[in-house]
């Protein structure tokens, strides 16, 4: 059962607002990326950030994490329906940073 949601934007912030899960799942509408190449297009997150980032993520059902077994270990992640939901969102932000970082 759902529960009964009072203010639906604090809602939403308290899933993706932070200062990484925006950008992380920003870097994830295009396509799933590998551990390392997601953390790399992220400058500035520290590896204990990013894992714990990519975990709350997870766990709010915004992002999948698949691990092949193979060695070394490969780990991609990628946007659920759910994360992809948020895609025009997310877009839109960055719009409005091209724009009001120009003028």
């Amino acid at each position: 059962m759902k529960k009964e949601v009072k203010c639906p934007l604090n809602y939403t912030m308290n899933l993706i607002g932070t200062k990484w899960k925006p950008l992380i799942m920003f870097h994830l509408l295009d396509g799933n990326l590998r551990s390392g190449v997601l953390q790399k297009h992220i400058p500035g997150i520290s590896n204990k950030m990013f894992t714990q980032t990519v975990r709350e993520l997870e766990k709010d059902g915004l992002i999948l994490r698949k691990v092949y077994p193979v060695v070394p270990p490969k780990v991609e992640y990628g946007l659920t329906e759910r994360g992809k939901s948020l895609e025009t969102i997310l877009r839109g932000l960055d719009d409005w940073g091209v724009k009001d970082s120009n003028s």
